[in-house]
């Protein structure tokens, strides 16, 4: 079997919008990637969680941020073939104060400690979703303001970019789904399913001109 961590926030965790509560196995794209993929031989290892950033400390929660706990995950499900990376929302916070670039250098050190663990893991780096353009308004969440909104935009550029830098695979969440009118932040079901879909169809696809160019080899 082929093993792929899936790190990532409150969209991997599959959070339902506007509750605390989370989407099912069968609902969240990393259950629906997993039911898709066992039969073809990779096994999907969840590691979404609420609030997670790239580089940034809450105040508030223990744990959130990515880089003090990425190595320890890497070391936990080794030997890993693939990491699917996808953070950077919480980031757009306006008390990390941090520009997209800001937040593309913790996506980098994300990246080298991934590097540093096994240089031999693939890696897939998502671009997050937009934030909706009212999440900062009353009602919603509070954490962000039109800034973050503008930020998050500038997010998928910047990843790009670093996907070149790295030699990463990469892929933009934000063009296959939108954040839930209910909550301006999170994927609704649609958004889940089209996200599996995504990265389904990358992995396959990767997976088939990899076997092509072994045969062309040979």
């Amino acid at each position: 079997m082929k093993e792929i961590l899936c790190f990532g926030d409150s969209n991997t965790y599959g959070l339902i919008p506007g509750t605390t509560r989370r989407y099912n196995r069968e609902t969240r794209w990393t259950g629906i990637l997993s039911e898709k993929l066992y039969d073809k031989g990779y096994r999907i290892i969840e590691e979404g969680l609420c609030g997670r950033t790239s580089v940034f400390d809450d105040a508030t929660r223990d744990g959130r941020n990515g880089a003090k706990v990425l190595p320890m995950l890497l070391e936990t499900h080794a030997p890993l073939d693939q990491v699917v990376l996808m953070l950077g929302t919480n980031d757009c916070k306006t008390y990390n104060h941090a520009s997209a670039d800001r937040i593309g250098k913790g996506i980098e050190k994300l990246i080298q400690q991934i590097r540093k663990a096994d240089p031999a893991i693939d890696i897939l780096l998502v671009s997050p979703i937009e934030l909706g353009e009212d999440v900062w308004k009353p009602g919603f969440d509070l954490e962000f303001n039109q800034h973050s909104v503008k930020v998050s935009k500038q997010l998928k550029q910047t990843y790009l970019k670093i996907a070149w830098k790295y030699g990463c695979d990469f892929l933009a969440a934000s063009d296959v789904a939108k954040p839930s009118k209910a909550d301006m932040e999170h994927m609704n079901e649609e958004g889940h399913k089209n996200l599996a879909e995504a990265i389904e169809s990358f992995l396959v696809e990767k997976e088939r001109n990899h076997s092509n160019d072994y045969v062309n080899v040979v």
